[in-house]
């Protein structure tokens, strides 16, 4: 009976002394433990714990940790633990968040961010919008033989001019006959983009390299990015419950007996296919997409070719922003005149959304020819 009422006031001493001793011991850093960056971006599922960096502690300090390892059936540090004397520090007692005991991101829809809360490791679930920005990842410069393919400001090859096509050059953003066409109309020193990252996100999470891209996002994201110019806003996630039309324009193609009226059709419908489907984050500013081409149409009033055609959609497009609540788009007018003569149709001009919610952009034709109808639509998310 005096034996172990020894052993009680020994280990309850050992306990006390631990608790005392785990005060003056700073706690570890949580990114430690990360098995990726604090504030790269994971779904649910995925492990963000690397157990091996773990803390070990004497086991007369924390017996308690044990029991957490029986719950967490982490059966081989439990016996290891016995053997050792030295028992991991339970997952528990070092995250917060939404991760497991076992250490996997769990319990959200969406990519989520490895962050840290107070001293713990932690996963914060997406915010209702999630967007970043089409940046340039890997350029081609050209050079007075051909290109420097510099990757993060380094060059990783160099191609003959020659040698310039879709093997040598390989990108899901340029063409062989594109890049040579660029390459023939270009300076030494100038640049083009080949391959995109998405940086500067709006809750501060880590750039997204291309290969993160293909891993991380689906096909339509990737298809955005493709589609949009480079400095682009790009929505990778989008949590909201209510579509409501803030917006609506209309106008009419129109008959002028002094320009192609058929050329004219060509570049209304290429307007509202190259905005169609553009979406215009908060307080962000968003372009049509650089992957359509209109046609010049001889102005006898003008010097050149202007894309005629355009600015009856524009009108359109136009009255829909603006009643959603958006400034007069920049490379547009506000007169019968909507696209400025100078601005591509599409890339040349930017809608500005003002507003707290994503805008999305919905523009379409009914009909042909000079009667044909363009309608717009501004569509506003909200949670």
């Amino acid at each position: 009976m005096i034996i172990i009422l020894i052993l009680v006031i020994l280990a309850v001493g050992m306990f006390t002394f631990a608790k005392s001793v785990d005060a003056y011991v700073p706690p570890q850093n949580p990114a430690e433990i990360a098995a990726v960056n604090i504030g790269d971006t994971v779904y649910s599922g995925e492990n963000v714990v690397s157990s091996s960096k773990i803390r070990k502690v004497p086991v007369i300090y924390h017996p308690e940790y044990l029991i957490e390892d029986l719950k967490s059936n982490q059966y081989n540090d439990f016996f290891t633990a016995i053997i050792t004397g030295s028992v991991e520090t339970p997952i528990t007692q070092i995250t917060s968040g939404k991760i497991t005991r076992t250490g996997k991101a769990v319990g959200f829809d969406g990519p989520g961010m490895v962050t840290v809360s107070g001293e713990k490791l932690a996963v914060n679930p997406p915010e209702t919008f999630v967007w970043g920005f089409k940046t340039p990842y890997t350029t081609a410069v050209k050079t007075a033989n051909g290109i420097n393919i510099v990757t993060q400001n380094k060059t990783v090859k160099s191609v003959s001019a020659s040698d310039i096509n879709n093997d040598s050059v390989p990108t899901n953003y340029v063409t062989a006959s594109a890049l040579k066409e660029w390459y023939n109309n270009s300076e030494i020193g100038d640049s083009i983009g080949l391959d995109y990252s998405l940086t500067s996100f709006n809750d501060g999470r880590n750039s997204l390299a291309p290969n993160q891209i293909k891993t991380l996002l689906n096909n339509d994201t990737i298809k955005y990015m493709t589609d949009y110019p480079s400095g682009s806003p790009v929505m990778i996630y989008n949590g909201a419950n209510n579509q409501t039309v803030v917006g609506a324009g209309n106008s009419v193609l129109g008959y002028y007996a002094q320009y192609n009226n058929a050329l004219r059709a060509d570049n209304a419908r290429t307007f509202t296919k190259g905005w169609n489907g553009t979406i215009v984050p908060p307080h962000t500013s968003a372009s049509g997409k650089e992957d359509v081409t209109f046609t010049g149409v001889y102005d006898p009033d003008v010097s050149g070719y202007p894309s005629h055609g355009a600015c009856p959609p524009g009108r359109a497009l136009r009255a829909a922003v603006m009643e959603a609540g958006c400034p007069l788009p920049s490379g547009m007018s506000s007169g019968f005149m909507s696209v400025t003569i100078d601005a591509n149709p599409s890339t040349g001009i930017k809608v500005y959304n003002p507003t707290n919610y994503p805008i999305k952009i919905v523009i379409w034709t009914v009909g042909s020819g000079t009667s044909m109808q363009i309608f717009a639509q501004a569509i506003q998310y909200t949670p």
